[in-house]
């Protein structure tokens, strides 16, 4: 986890000629979530830590709830959905996919979100086992819930990216494990993008136990701890002395 390419990232994301939101993830966190923050922000990037912001593109409004990252224990559902208006669409940004469920009851039917790197190993379904099965998230990478939700079903949609980077392992097999930028239309009507993804039912998963999140917490602190003092004996001082 390094900050090594902040200055590249904001120097990519400042040329978009677009607005351009965000929630920060497990990595940025374990990388130090304060500078990844400074970067994006110098890049014009608007950073939603647990809130919601409204842009106009074409005349139009839209709403988008950043909700902040659940893995470390970050996330506040209340604090992000405080204010929205029932009467404009929302996107939620979710970096933990399972959030989506608690937000599509709370007026957000559609979440974008991270996190699993669609188990960048997709042979014989690998990542199903690895990611589903032994992680524990229930939406692993595409398109699930409903579009068009109907009684009974699912209130809304998630889609789960594979997301451009590599973690644990420097590499991506198989086709759903490719590196992965998606683009939405966004409309009343059907869109002309070609799409690659079905609706698909969840995995069955398990819910991380408190103590497991408590131990997620403590690795962000750790961390933060192990930064300080490299920077310190960079510096010529050590944290504390």
């Amino acid at each position: 986890h390094s900050q090594m390419y902040l200055d590249q990232l904001s120097e990519v994301l400042g040329a978009l000629d677009a607005p351009v939101v965000g929630v920060l993830g497990n990595h940025d966190y374990w990388s130090g979530a304060d500078e990844v923050h400074r970067a994006l922000t110098r890049a014009g990037v608007e950073v939603l830590k647990n809130r919601n912001t409204t842009i106009t593109i074409r005349n139009e409004r839209l709403q988008i709830v950043g909700l902040d990252d659940a893995y470390t224990g970050n996330a506040d559902r209340e604090a992000a959905v405080r204010g929205l208006r029932a009467d404009l669409p929302a996107i939620g940004l979710s970096h933990i996919a399972e959030e989506a469920d608690w937000l599509w009851a709370h007026g957000v039917p559609l979440v974008l979100a991270g996190h699993t790197h669609a188990g960048q190993v997709t042979l014989a379904r690998l990542h199903e086992i690895a990611i589903g099965r032994v992680a524990g998230p229930r939406y692993v990478h595409g398109l699930y819930g409903a579009r068009r939700p109907v009684e009974g079903g699912p209130r809304g949609a998630v889609y789960v990216g594979a997301g451009i980077g590599a973690a644990v392992m420097p590499f991506r097999f198989g086709e759903r494990g490719r590196r992965e930028v998606a683009l939405f239309e966004l409309g009343l009507a059907i869109g002309c993008i070609d799409e690659h993804h079905e609706e698909q039912a969840p995995l069955p998963g398990r819910k991380p136990s408190p103590e497991l999140t408590e131990k997620r917490k403590a690795k962000v602190a750790k961390k933060a701890e192990i930064r300080e003092r490299k920077n310190g004996k960079r510096n010529g001082w050590l944290p504390g002395k």
